[in-house]
């Protein structure tokens, strides 16, 4: 099965919040997307978290 990246827009908020932190932007991101429980981030792009999704259904 191909596992297609998905992008995840990110809230202007952890930018502001963070001040350009990036540990700080790391642990708001990772906070933020606990409400996407299937997603497994890849990366942190511009505004966006690329994730892989996984379903659960093998």
């Amino acid at each position: 099965m191909n596992n297609v990246p998905s992008k995840v827009l990110l809230p202007a908020w952890i930018f502001q919040q963070a001040r350009g932190n990036n540990d700080e932007i790391k642990r708001l991101v990772l906070q933020y997307m606990t409400r996407y429980p299937n997603y497994r981030i890849i990366k942190v792009s511009d505004s966006f978290a690329v994730c892989e999704r996984h379903d659960g259904l093998l």
